[in-house]
């Protein structure tokens, strides 16, 4: 009979799945972008999307284009791991896409709002189960938040006052997460999420336990 190992075998770990929440200005893109761009272990998950395909857009690297009816098709078959209307356009997440990503090894990343982390909470793949972490960005205070959205310089007053009151409404969900970040500086931000990630992924939960017969 052979021995258990000893140690765990990275091979056999099971990727995170980051689902980071946050109002706009909160900070969850620029800590997500620093992610991906310094890990090379973390993938962007690639949403779906009914919308035409802007300039410079390419099929399956930024979204993967589908028709209304394709759309539907998926939704009615439960392919989706989270989908939502945004305005005229659907948008959703191909579960099986995250989870083949997942068992691999390879870390997901997933910026998305309060409504779509219910509904990845509320997933009974069991892949999914195992390799979700939630977390939520916090603006230090209302203020702050304000200011940061101003000094994009890119909305206007009427925009504003409509980010700053569905902010308020998304910050009432941050005690349903298991992290909560609370934004200071951008470095600052970013040691808080690679901490989170660096706990996550040597959880002996997500090795498979190898070596015994």
């Amino acid at each position: 009979m052979s021995k258990p190992p000893i140690a765990p075998d990275p091979a056999t770990r099971l990727g995170v799945l980051l689902v980071i929440s946050g109002p706009a200005g909160a900070g969850k893109s620029t800590i997500l972008r620093a992610a991906v761009e310094r890990d090379s272990g973390i993938r962007f998950s690639v949403s779906c999307t009914t919308r035409p395909p802007r300039a410079g857009e390419v099929s399956g690297v930024d979204y993967q284009f589908l028709s209304e009816a394709e759309f539907a098709s998926k939704v009615e078959a439960g392919e989706f791991l989270e989908h939502a209307a945004v305005h005229e356009w659907r948008y959703g997440t191909l579960r099986q896409s995250v989870a083949t990503v997942l068992e691999s090894g390879v870390d997901v990343v997933m910026d998305i709002d309060v409504q779509g982390a219910e509904q990845i909470r509320a997933c009974e793949d069991e892949t999914i189960r195992r390799a979700l972490v939630d977390v939520f960005v916090t603006p230090p205070d209302v203020g702050e938040l304000e200011r940061r959205l101003r000094a994009r310089g890119s909305e206007n007053e009427e925009s504003i006052e409509i980010r700053m009151t569905n902010a308020l409404a998304e910050i009432e969900h941050w005690p349903r997460y298991t992290y909560n970040i609370l934004s200071g500086t951008r470095d600052e931000d970013y040691a808080a999420f690679v901490s989170i990630l660096a706990a996550e992924r040597w959880k002996t939960a997500r090795f498979t336990r190898g070596g015994e017969t």
